[in-house]
């Protein structure tokens, strides 16, 4: 039985290495017939990618040489057209050669001619000579006189005529200045003070202060004036309690002390409670309010004409020109209308009008010091501006307004030019009915102090001089040199607001008597 299976085993592992050895046969056979399938397909796919490259080639090539080809051309164009501007140039400087060649002979030409004339013109100067000393000598002949001694005579006939003509020069020259200049700055200056002129003249050293009854004054007067005692020494400020009705007066130089006295004695009375210990305590408080009062004032006042960045204790200084007064003008309001006229000026000009309306605000705070140093406050308000910080152009504008120092900048004249606008105009300030009476006295006795007037009147506040003379001794032409005569020397001899006209007449009156 064993060895039937061992049997059966065997033919059928034989059977099974004879099939695997056919099947491996077939499958040789099989893979080898695909293999030389795939190498004739790969072999025909190369060729055909290989012929593709060939045209692909060929093709960029043809492309390459074609645009070879047009560079080429459009570079043999270029060089054409090179080769022709340079030929067009070439006959331009031939062509402008042979002009120049032409100008030099014409120059040349003309050199000749003119040696010519020169020559000539030479010959002709020295006949001239030759006749004019004959005409000399025979001039001299016939008159007795040498030739000195005839430009002398001659001189001294056309002294007259020849002072007669300039003045008229002179006159005429002044007419066209006038009208080309002086009219534009006439214009400007009315323009600027037409829109910042204002009246502001107060009182200078007294104020009232108004009560609702007389029985007041005894209790500021107190027990034994003890009340109006304190008051005065506490503010510095001379109180009057006299029979006036209705009114106590407070006498002080300083308007800040006028001031505080004025609202502690306002709020004293308003209280009722008056004696020293309250006086002590509302003068104290009131002092304080007003410094505030003063540092808001200025801190406006810079706000209301735009300037910035100005020092604390300026603005301090700016505020306290509320409370001074100047010939009876309030030095704010001439500040602030001098800065306002020199910002207008300045645009006019072309110049910074931000700068000048800053000198213009800060030129008088030499009149508010704190302390009261041997300066003139010109002098002190450019120091204080230097102290505080201010651009040297301002701080020159403040120091040099009434010609204390030189001006250096063109700030200067406007600010100077602005502050006598100021104060000179009508009704910006008052002034001493003696110092005016006597400026008019001056002006008439000037003009009366010349030969031929008649008469002499100071009208118009003394703003206008007019001067009668006579007809058969002062001409026409004469009146025009009495009235610049007069005004120079009013302008190098007197001191004047503002400017003064002066006016010569001059009439001729034919009289006759029918009998």
């Amino acid at each position: 039985m064993d060895i039937d299976m061992m049997s059966i085993l065997i033919g059928a592992l034989a059977g099974l290495v004879l099939g695997g050895a056919v099947v491996f046969v077939a499958m040789n056979s099989l893979l080898k017939k695909r293999r030389a399938g795939m190498l004739k397909e790969a072999e025909a796919e190369g060729e055909a990618l290989k012929k593709e490259k060939i045209l692909q080639a060929k093709e960029k090539f043809l492309q390459l040489k074609e645009q070879h080809e047009k560079e080429v051309r459009e570079r043999e164009r270029n060089v054409a057209g090179l080769q022709e501007k340079a030929k067009q140039r070439e006959q331009q400087l031939s062509r402008q050669q042979q002009e120049l060649a032409n100008k030099e002979k014409n120059v040349e030409r003309l050199k000749g001619e003119l040696e010519q004339k020169l020559a000539g013109v030479e010959r002709r100067r020295e006949e001239s000579e030759k006749m004019h000393a004959k005409q000399v000598s025979l001039l001299e002949n016939i008159s007795g006189l040498n030739a000195e001694e005839a430009k002398k005579q001659l001189v001294d006939s056309l002294k007259d005529e020849a002072r007669t003509a300039a003045m008229a020069h002179i006159k005429e020259a002044q007419e066209e200045a006038k009208l080309n200049a002086n009219k534009e700055a006439k214009r400007i200056v009315i323009q600027t003070i037409q829109r910042v002129a204002t009246e502001h003249a107060i009182e200078n050293s007294v104020s009232v202060f108004h009560i609702e009854n007389d029985d007041v004054k005894g209790r500021v007067i107190g027990r034994e004036g003890r009340n109006i005692r304190t008051l005065e020494e506490m503010t510095g400020v001379e109180i009057i309690v006299d029979d006036t009705p209705g009114a106590i007066i407070l006498s002080c130089f300083d308007a800040v002390r006028r001031e505080v006295a004025r609202l502690a004695l306002h709020q004293l009375v308003k209280d009722g409670r008056i004696h020293p210990a309250r006086i002590e305590e509302i003068v104290a408080k009131t002092k304080k309010h007003l410094e505030e009062e003063i540092m808001e004032v200025g801190k406006r006042t810079c706000i209301d004409l735009g300037i910035h960045g100005l020092h604390n204790e300026l603005i301090r200084m700016v505020g306290r020109m509320k409370y001074r007064s100047s010939y009876g003008q309030n030095l704010l309001q001439h500040s602030r209308e001098v800065a306002n006229l020199s910002a207008i000026m300045a645009a006019e000009l072309g110049l910074n009008p931000k700068a000048a309306k800053r000198a213009g605000l800060l030129h008088d705070i030499g009149k508010v010091p704190d302390e009261e140093p041997e300066l003139p406050h010109a002098l002190l308000g450019m120091k204080l501006a230097e102290k505080f910080g201010e651009k040297p152009d301002v701080c020159n504008a403040i120091g040099a307004h009434h010609d204390e120092i030189e001006m250096t900048t063109l700030l200067s004249p406007i600010v100077q030019a602005c502050d006598a606008i100021s104060g000179a105009r009508p009704g910006a300030r008052r002034e001493a009915v003696e110092a005016y009476i006597q400026r008019l006295k001056d002006l008439e006795s000037l003009a009366m102090s010349y030969n031929g007037v008649t008469k002499a009147f100071a009208i118009q506040a003394g703003r206008e001089l007019r001067v009668m003379v006579e007809s058969e001794r002062i001409t026409d032409q004469q009146s025009d040199e009495l009235s610049m005569s007069i005004a120079d020397r009013i302008m190098n001899e007197m001191t004047y607001p503002g400017q003064v006209k002066i006016t010569v007449i001059r009439e001729k009156r034919s009289v006759a008597v029918a009998k």
